[in-house]
C-alpha cells in the first residue's frame, strides 16, 4: 500500500512538473503532508524489517547484500537526477537515508525497546533544537541540522527520519513478543488476486521504486504530444514554485517576501529569462547566489528592497 501511495504522489508530481496542474501543488498543503507520510512509512517499514531479518542473530551476508543493493540504487538515483535535474538533484534521498539508518540500526538491535523509543523521540526533536550554521556546508547536509534547507527533489536527511526507523524497530520488537500464532491455512477467497498482487509488489519494492517513476514520466511526456498543457505565465509560475520550495522549511510570510525579492532582482538584472529557459545554472552562477543571500537577509529583517 505504501508503494501505491508513492505512485499516486509521483504521478501528481509529474503532472505538476509538466504543467497540467498548478505549479507547486505537489510540494504544498495536503500533498506535502502526504509525501512525508509516504516517506515515513517506507523508513518505518525498513526499521521493522531490520528486526525481523536479524531477530536471533545478525545475518551478515544477507545484510551486506541488501545494503549494497540499496547503496547502488541510491547512487544510480543521484547520477541520473544530476543530469536530469542539475539544480535539484537527489544527493540524499530516501534510499540514501534507509542505507545510513540500516547501518546505525545495527547498534540498536539488542537494546531495550524503551531505549529505541527515547532515541526515536530525540531524533524527531533534534532538528527543532540543534540546527546550526555549522551544518550548512554541503558535506553535512545529510545530517539534517542545517539552517538553510538545500534544494533537492527528494531530501530525506538522517534527522529527523532516523526517528521513524527506530520507531519501526521498536514496533517490530513489540510485535514479535506479543503476536498470536499465524494461521498457515489456505488464503480465503476474500484476499483474492489484489492482495496477492500487492504482496508480490512488496517483495520487489526496490525494483518498483526504481522503475515506476521513469515509466510515469514517460507516459505523461508522451501525453504532452496528444494534449499539451497550457503555457503558464512564467512570472506567476516562478512565484508559485518558489513559495512551494521555500515553504518546505520556512513560514509563509518569509517565503512570500523572499520570493518577491528574488523575482524583482532577477528581473532588474535581466537574469530571469536565462534562469527560466535553463541557460543560467542557478547552482553555479554567483549572481544567483548573491541574490539569494541578499533576499534571505531582507526577508529575515522584514524589509523588501524595491528600486
Amino acid at each position: 500500500m505504501a508503494l501505491v501511495a508513492m505512485a499516486i504522489y509521483h504521478f501528481t508530481w509529474d503532472l505538476d512538473y509538466f504543467g497540467y496542474i498548478a505549479p507547486g501543488t505537489a510540494a504544498t498543503g495536503g500533498w506535502k503532508v502526504f509525501a512525508r507520510l509516504i516517506a515515513g512509512s517506507f523508513i518505518f517499514l525498513a526499521g521493522f524489517s531490520l528486526v525481523l531479518g536479524h531477530r536471533t542473530e545478525i545475518r551478515w551476508r544477507s545484510f551486506w547484500i541488501r545494503f549494497s543493493r540499496i547503496v547502488a540504487a541510491a547512487l544510480l538515483i543521484t547520477i541520473a537526477t544530476y543530469f536530469i535535474f542539475p539544480g535539484s538533484f537527489i544527493f540524499f534521498g530516501i534510499l540514501h537515508s534507509i542505507a545510513a539508518a540500516s547501518l546505525l540500526g545495527l547498534l540498536f538491535l539488542r537494546l531495550p525497546v524503551l531505549v529505541m523509543l527515547v532515541c526515536s523521540a530525540a531524533a524527531f526533536a533534534a532538528p527543532h533544537f540543534l540546527r546550526s550554521a555549522f551544518f550548512d556546508q554541503p558535506a553535512l547536509w545529510w545530517v539534517g541540522l542545517s539552517q538553510t534547507a538545500p534544494r533537492s527533489n527528494d531530501y530525506v536527511p538522517l534527522l529527523p527520519w532516523f526517528g521513524a526507523f527506530l520507531l519501526g524497530m521498536a514496533a517490530s520488537r513489540i510485535f514479535l513478543t506479543r503476536r498470536s500464532p499465524v494461521s498457515t491455512g489456505p488464503r480465503q477467497a476474500v484476499d483474492g488476486r489484489w492482495i496477492s498482487l500487492l504482496a508480490t509488489a512488496g517483495r520487489h519494492s526496490l525494483a518498483i521504486y526504481l522503475l515506476h517513476q521513469p515509466a510515469l514520466i514517460a507516459l505523461v511526456y508522451l501525453f504532452t504530444f496528444v494534449m499539451p498543457p497550457a503555457k503558464p505565465d512564467p512570472v506567476e509560475s516562478y512565484k508559485q514554485s518558489c513559495v512551494a520550495a521555500c515553504g518546505v522549511d520556512r513560514d509563509a510570510t518569509f517565503c512570500r517576501t523572499f520570493c518577491d525579492c528574488t523575482l524583482d532582482r532577477l528581473l532588474q538584472g535581466e537574469l530571469f529569462n536565462g534562469l527560466n529557459d535553463g541557460t543560467i545554472n542557478a547552482r553555479t552562477d554567483a549572481r544567483i547566489a548573491d541574490i539569494s543571500q541578499q533576499c534571505t537577509a531582507d526577508a529575515y529583517s522584514g524589509i523588501e528592497l524595491k528600486e
